[in-house]
């Protein structure tokens, strides 16, 4: 998925420093929207990840219920977030 994309079908901008408030809430909530619709597993995923990056994501327990194998990809995806934002880059 194009992040570029997904933020000008969601947010109807390809340039997030432009939104207001009330342009962001509405963006996240069509986001949210396109979440629960999806059927692909992929697809899912990768919407779940935008909404954990703008700090909307539901718990992975409750996002993917029916899907254990994307609810431990997400909580994988959760741990390396931490541990990238606690103690940085090990490459660099």
């Amino acid at each position: 998925m194009d992040l570029d994309a997904l933020f000008l079908h969601f947010f109807e901008t390809e340039d997030p420093s432009t939104l207001t408030q009330e342009d962001f809430a509405l963006g996240i909530e069509r986001l949210r929207l396109g979440f629960e619709l999806e059927r692909e597993e992929g697809r899912k995923f990768a919407l779940w990840t935008l909404l954990e990056g703008l700090g909307h994501a539901p718990l992975p327990a409750d996002a993917f219920a029916k899907h254990p194998q994307l609810k431990a990809a997400a909580e994988e995806y959760l741990k390396a977030a931490f541990r990238l934002e606690r103690f940085g880059d090990p490459d660099e």
